[in-house]
């Protein structure tokens, strides 16, 4: 058995899968990672199913020594790492020998940083998945002096790198129409998708708050509104007419209006937007999200042949005759009083 022991942790640290699909009629969310692609991500690097449980690291890391001899992946929100004080590559798998320490430390931009073990993290299992659901009281959050167990790794190689897109400083997002756009007047829709909002204060795996200048966004009858299914992805509007984008812990039932639910594939740049960052919502049509959605899928299943190794091997460089590899070489026979 091999694993990691935890001897330092950050706050709102814990484990997590896809989740749990299929329960909602027993009042109970998918839950699962903030930010699936980045465990499609970690597993790619490790060659490994990314259904396996990694550790979900908001903010800040912690300090974990190694049991024993082992794989480890890096993924999500980039956050300073180090293998016993040596800096490491972030989106990049890594080998640590028994005895070694890693140590990670704040997150350089977004919110959530995943750490993956070859083999996964063997906890033990409910309905289905290792995740934590914190809102539900299943699991809870990593404490020093736990143990991450590693479960059966298959091998394979450790020093891979992946190049991803930039996900974890906000950006525009795409939205379909809810269930009840339709109580939104026209112009309210408009200003809604004009308006740049910023990352609120408020938020957790539940769900995030929106800022924005001038009035918020009400709808028609929405007082009179019964309760019924929520999703994450869907846009909630308060009493006060501010919009809460729900995450993956989000409540099964909600009373306030709908204006919109962000499309799953970017969902994660919702998750991974930091505190006072910008976010717009762009809408798209049902047959659009659909496309975005295969193409993002698409480019999931290929993250394993789009890993490259960390030590660029010089019999693999196509172009290697393009690079300056010496810069400044002189003849033996120069004598610098020659350019006098």
């Amino acid at each position: 058995m091999t694993g990691l022991v935890v001897h330092r942790i950050g706050p709102i640290a814990s484990l997590q899968d896809l989740g749990r699909p299929g329960f909602l009629k027993q009042g109970l969310s998918c839950g699962g990672a903030a930010d699936r692609q980045a465990l499609a991500e970690g597993a790619a690097l490790l060659a490994q199913d990314a259904r396996l449980a990694a550790l979900e690291m908001a903010g800040t890391g912690g300090e974990f020594e190694a049991l024993g001899d082992m794989r480890i992946a890096l993924s999500g929100a980039p956050m300073h790492a180090m293998i016993d004080g040596t800096p490491v590559a972030w989106n990049a798998s890594h080998g640590l020998q028994a005895g070694q320490r890693l140590t990670i430390g704040a997150a350089r931009t977004g919110v959530y940083g995943y750490l993956h073990l070859g083999g996964g993290i063997a906890a033990a299992e409910f309905l289905g998945s290792r995740s934590a659901h914190l809102l539900a009281g299943i699991g809870g959050m990593i404490q020093v002096g736990d143990w991450l167990t590693a479960g059966a790794d298959q091998g394979g190689a450790a020093g891979l790198v992946l190049e991803v897109a930039d996900r974890f400083r906000g950006g525009t997002v795409r939205v379909v129409p809810s269930v009840q756009t339709d109580l939104f007047a026209g112009d309210v829709l408009q200003r809604f998708q004009d308006t740049g909002f910023t990352r609120g204060p408020r938020a957790n795996r539940m769900g995030i708050e929106m800022l924005s200048d001038g009035d918020g966004f009400t709808a028609s009858g929405q007082l009179n509104i019964l309760s019924e299914m929520i999703v994450p992805g869907d846009i909630q509007m308060t009493g006060d007419g501010a919009p809460y984008v729900l995450l993956p812990e989000c409540q099964t039932t909600g009373g306030y209006p709908r204006i919109a639910t962000v499309i799953p594939c970017d969902l994660a740049i919702v998750a991974q937007t930091p505190a006072g960052a910008p976010i717009r919502f762009e809408f798209v049509t049902l047959e659009q999200a659909l496309t975005a959605q295969a193409q993002h899928e698409a480019r999931l299943a290929g993250l394993k042949n789009a890993c490259r190794s960390l030590i660029r091997d010089v019999a693999d460089i196509g172009d290697l005759l393009s690079y300056q590899l010496v810069d400044g070489a002189i003849s033996a026979h120069w004598d610098k009083e020659d350019d006098t």
